[in-house]
C-alpha cells in the first residue's frame, strides 16, 4: 500500500524560506502527478503546485499565487516530490497536503508565516 509522508513544515517570518518534502513509499505508477495543495483555516484545500511526469522530463504547474516564489521538483528514483518556498508571506500559512494523481493524500505539515 502506497503511503505519503511529508516533512518540512514550520514557522518562519515573512519574506523567509521553508522548503517541504513528500516521500511516496511502495510502487507508483511511473506516469504520475505528484502535487502540494494546502488549506487555511476557513478555507476550502486549493492546489499549490504539481508536478506531472512525462515522456523525457516533467511538467509543472503553479497557482498564480506562488508563481515566481515556489518551485517544485522531482525526484524519481526516489519517488520524492520537494517544494522550494520563498518570499513567503502571512497568506501562504496553512496546512500543506501532498497529493499522487489526486487520489492520495499525505498527512500534511502545517507552514506558518509571521508579519
Amino acid at each position: 500500500q502506497v503511503q505519503l509522508v511529508e516533512s518540512g513544515g514550520g514557522l518562519v517570518q515573512a519574506g523567509g524560506s521553508l522548503r517541504l518534502s513528500c516521500a511516496a513509499s511502495g510502487t507508483i505508477p511511473r506516469f504520475n502527478t505528484m502535487a502540494w495543495y494546502r488549506q487555511a483555516p476557513g478555507k476550502q484545500r486549493e492546489l499549490v503546485a504539481s508536478i506531472t511526469r512525462v515522456a523525457g522530463g516533467s511538467r509543472t504547474n503553479y497557482a498564480d499565487s506562488v508563481k515566481g516564489r515556489f518551485t517544485i521538483s522531482r525526484d524519481n528514483a526516489k519517488n520524492t516530490v520537494t517544494l522550494e518556498m520563498n518570499s513567503l508571506n502571512p497568506e501562504d500559512t496553512g496546512v500543506y497536503y501532498c497529493n499522487l494523481s489526486g487520489r492520495l493524500w499525505g498527512q500534511g505539515t502545517q507552514v506558518t508565516v509571521s508579519s
